[in-house]
């Protein structure tokens, strides 16, 4: 039974994915840390972040609206990923592994947001 949004599946593959954003963006170049990396981190946190908030919120128009902002944030982050790919700050491997991450939670996501504008 879902007692909280911690509950959700939606939500806990985004916290991990903000854990090894971290992780590899601590490679990134030092003049990045407040471009690329700080974009990054911001995208990644959004994600779960919105989820939750949009839980909180006693309207399924406002969970709609915040899942709708964490699956944007998701695509600015995999955005911001392929850029550092293209730029050679992540190796493939690195970057491979946090993209597998994102696009299962893109997949949830979409699905969740699917159900919850069906049941308007």
């Amino acid at each position: 039974m879902i007692k909280s949004y911690r509950d959700l599946m939606v939500w806990q593959k985004p916290m991990q994915l903000v854990t090894e954003v971290y992780r590899k963006t601590k490679t990134l170049p030092k003049e990045e840390l407040y471009g690329l990396v700080s974009q990054i981190r911001r995208s990644s946190v959004s994600v779960p972040s919105n989820i939750a908030e949009g839980y909180g919120r006693n309207s399924t128009n406002d969970y709609l609206r915040f899942l709708q902002i964490a699956i944007g944030s998701l695509y600015e982050l995999q955005t911001q990923l392929q850029i550092c790919l293209n730029l050679e700050y992540l190796s493939k491997e690195d970057f491979k592994i946090i993209d597998e991450q994102s696009k299962e939670i893109e997949r949830m996501l979409s699905s969740l947001i699917r159900k919850v504008g069906a049941n308007k």
